[in-house]
C-alpha cells in the first residue's frame, strides 16, 4: 500500500511566501522607477519644451 502525504502550509510558509510577493513587487516597482527615462527614450517619448526651457534657465543662472 502506497502512501502520499498531503500538502500541508503552516502559517509561518504562507507568511514568508506573502513576504516574497510584496518584496518582488515593490523590487519591480524600484527597477522600473529607476529605469523610467531610458523606458520613455526607448518609445520615443521626447521631454516638454517647458522643461527643456527651465534646465536651460538654471544653468545660465549659475554660470
Amino acid at each position: 500500500m502506497h502512501f502520499a502525504p498531503q500538502l500541508y502550509l503552516d502559517p509561518g510558509s504562507g507568511s514568508i511566501l506573502i513576504q516574497i510577493a510584496i518584496a518582488v513587487l515593490l523590487g519591480l516597482g524600484v527597477a522600473l522607477r529607476a529605469s523610467w527615462s531610458s523606458i520613455k527614450k526607448l518609445f520615443g517619448v521626447k521631454p516638454k519644451p517647458e522643461e527643456e526651457e527651465d534646465n536651460d534657465d538654471s544653468e545660465n543662472v549659475q554660470s
